[in-house]
């Protein structure tokens, strides 16, 4: 690998980043409460670099995660000022400017994601609660887009709340799938939870899986996702009928390392790791050593996931097939 560029505006912890297929820009968030769009430019000498400039977010907390919508003609930036921005570029004044979302809103927005009509937000935080809301800016939408209905109504100017979904744990990520007749999210008491949107009934499946919370989520087509967290394995989430949890899909051959060999060994890891197999405690059976943090769908042949081992996985679809 070679690096090719620094984008070093931020003067904090950048909390996320999306780049753009079709406009090739990108936008990235941070702690230090900004937002800046990075558009890939020649400079004064003729040199690819790139520029950015600087989105109006008007919070007074950290933003926490960003997304483009599918058009990439609007981004929507969470944050811990209790409120969801959907940032969008205005012409006149040749900068990136916010609109706010503030309803009931009761503590940090960690998640978003738009759906594929460009119009509908999900977004979820640690006040437990999905939220479905309007992204509709006038001048940027166009009111046919909407014109012929939702499941969540016809009728959608900015701000309007749609629907809301309350939980028992805070929100780590919320997902539409493909076609958005679905949502997914998870929680961190360790559930999954899976919304029918294709009618207006919005039925709801939960799962509580048996280890620990998941962090991320990435549907692969309309009937299977994947989840990713503190258990450092991507697990498959499939329908038939009914939603289940299929399987786990990286598990090494030969199972757990073997225990201290002499028990003086024994006794320092139950003493200094609370376990007696000090070295399995160590050495996870998986690629991934620690909690995966992301999960991403590359093309429609591999997705990746990284960790807080420092490792970036890429993974083949036949890895899910049924």
């Amino acid at each position: 690998m070679t690096l090719e560029h620094t984008l070093n505006e931020h003067d904090a912890v950048v909390t996320g980043i999306d780049w753009g297929a079709s406009t090739d820009r990108i936008v990235t968030c941070s702690q230090d409460r900004n937002a800046y769009v990075w558009t890939y430019i020649k400079d004064e000498i003729g040199k690819m670099v790139w520029k950015p400039t600087l989105v109006i977010l008007r919070i007074n907390r950290a933003a926490t995660a960003v997304g483009w919508s599918p058009k990439e003609d609007k981004f929507a930036v969470s944050s811990g000022a209790k409120c969801l921005c959907v940032c969008y570029f205005e012409k006149d004044n040749n900068w990136w400017v916010s609109k706010h979302f503030k309803q009931d809103v009761e503590s940090t927005v960690t998640c978003v994601a738009w759906h594929p009509n460009n119009i509908l937000i999900a977004a979820g935080g640690t006040d437990n609660i999905v939220r479905v809301v309007s992204g509709f800016v006038q001048g940027i939408d166009n009111r046919k887009d909407v014109a012929e209905g939702t499941a969540f109504g016809s009728k959608l100017p900015f701000g309007t709340l749609c629907a809301s979904f309350p939980n028992n744990g805070w929100v780590k990520s919320v997902k539409w799938s493909p076609s958005g007749k679905r949502l997914a999210w998870v929680t961190h008491d360790s559930r999954t939870h899976i919304l029918e949107c294709a009618t207006t009934e919005h039925t709801r499946a939960t799962i509580t899986q048996p280890g620990l919370p998941f962090q991320d989520l990435e549907w692969l087509d309309d009937n299977r996702f994947l989840a990713v967290g503190y258990d450092a394995n991507p697990t498959l989430f499939s329908f038939s009928g009914a939603w289940k949890l299929d399987r786990v899909l990286d598990m090494k051959e030969g199972g757990k390392a073997a225990a201290g060999a002499n028990a003086k060994q024994f006794f320092q890891d139950k003493a200094t790791l609370g376990s007696e197999d000090g070295a399995a405690d160590r050495n996870l059976d998986t690629r991934h050593q620690n909690c995966i943090s992301v999960i991403r769908k590359i093309d429609e042949k591999t997705f990746s996931t990284t960790g807080l081992d420092g490792n970036v996985g890429i993974w083949p679809h036949s890895a899910v097939k049924l």
